[in-house]
């Protein structure tokens, strides 16, 4: 009985060895299995990544290109925007040019008719030059009152004339009669000569009350 036994011991222990090699051999190819494919998915998984990653940078190189070619488009309007704006800045010059020549054509006539006006009785003018709008006049008057006169006149009785200034006034002598000599005043007086629109938009507001004062009233 107890042979039996023991013989059936032994074989359970001898049959018992294979199984485990067996059981082991499929742990550990079932472990590189799994390793190969966690490493499989792995590289699937990065690869993917990969073309997801350059997928997205070749987008937003194309999107790039795309603004840099409407930057450039732009940039070229804004170049010719600027070309066209100095452009019409040059006409309008041109046109105020021609317009002020045209305005100006006749201010030598304004300017003999206004001067003939304002000069006061006792003051005589030797000369005068223009030089744009500014004009230099050169004369003689009986005192320097009538030289105040003058400047009075040309500054409030005239639009064509403004900022009258004094620029010298000297003591001289004038010979009438061989025992005749009277004292006299020298005077250089700068003033601007007004355009005709400035002109024309002045007069409009002095007319009403220089009408006004000099029609005589009636009794």
């Amino acid at each position: 009985m107890r042979a039996g036994f023991a013989e059936i011991h032994a074989v359970i222990l001898i049959n018992l060895l294979p199984h485990r090699e067996v059981a082991r051999k499929l742990r550990r190819d079932v472990f590189n299995v799994s390793v190969g494919l966690s490493a499989l998915a792995g590289g699937l998984l990065a690869g993917i990544i990969f073309l997801w990653f350059q997928t997205q940078i070749t987008s937003q190189q194309g999107k790039n290109q795309l603004l840099q070619a409407e930057i450039k488009q732009f940039d070229d309007q804004i170049k010719d925007i600027a070309s066209l704006e100095s452009e019409i800045a040059a006409l309008r010059a041109r046109q105020q040019a021609v317009e002020d020549l045209q305005a100006d054509r006749n201010m030598p006539v304004h300017l003999l008719t206004e001067l003939v006006r304002q000069l006061p009785d006792g003051v005589y003018v030797a000369s005068m030059r223009q030089d744009n709008q500014n004009v230099t006049l050169q004369g003689v008057a009986q005192s320097n009152e009538r030289v105040s006169e003058l400047l009075r006149n040309l500054a409030n009785n005239t639009p064509w004339f403004s900022k009258p200034e004094l620029v010298e006034i000297v003591s001289g002598s004038v010979t009438l009669a061989p025992r005749d000599q009277r004292r006299v005043a020298n005077f250089t007086i700068r003033v601007r000569l007004t355009r005709a629109s400035e002109a024309e938009k002045m007069g409009t507001t002095a007319t009403a009350p220089l009408v006004a004062a000099s029609s005589p009233v009636k009794k």
